[in-house]
């Protein structure tokens, strides 16, 4: 755990903990380890907020230049068939509900039957995974900038 995370309250590090796990767990293909990271994201309030978020942090940097439809399907394209090799559940209609929320072109209302809290947590931490290996950077930094920048919009509101 990262020492910047010591100051925020144990609902967000409960969150920052089992996001770094699911993702490390994705990351060596490991379905138990997984399993249990996903369960306790999915009963984590708020963790697909942040790991939106994350994930369009992710993008921003992978693409400095921004992202066209040809980047987006690349991304989806990616992470699904790395994912469905190890996790043949995967859902890329869910993986592209999280592309296009983290984007800010999907939100609450853009569909008649949303990914619910369950989907998120066991779609995020994969497409998270990609997207960290293709940064070629660690998570940590990610997550401590998004808990910043929620922190900031909400400060905001």
């Amino acid at each position: 755990m990262s020492v910047t995370w010591r100051r925020l309250p144990a609902s967000a590090r409960e969150i920052a903990n089992a996001a770094g796990k699911a993702v490390a767990a994705a990351q060596e293909r490991d379905p138990t380890a997984y399993e249990v990271a996903v369960d306790r994201l999915t009963g984590a309030d708020r963790s697909g907020l942040v790991l939106g978020v994350v994930v369009r942090l992710l993008l921003e940097e992978t693409h400095p230049d921004g992202l066209d439809g040809d980047d987006v399907r690349q991304v989806l394209e990616r992470c699904v068939r790395w994912a469905a090799a190890w996790r043949p559940e995967v859902d890329p209609h869910v993986m592209l509900v999280l592309l296009a929320g983290a984007l800010g072109v999907y939100g609450p209302g853009d569909d008649d039957d949303p990914p619910g809290p369950a989907a998120v947590a066991r779609h995020a931490p994969l497409l998270v995974a990609d997207l960290v290996s293709a940064a070629g950077r660690p998570l940590d930094g990610y997550l401590t900038a998004a808990f910043e920048e929620i922190e900031r919009t909400e400060g905001q509101d």
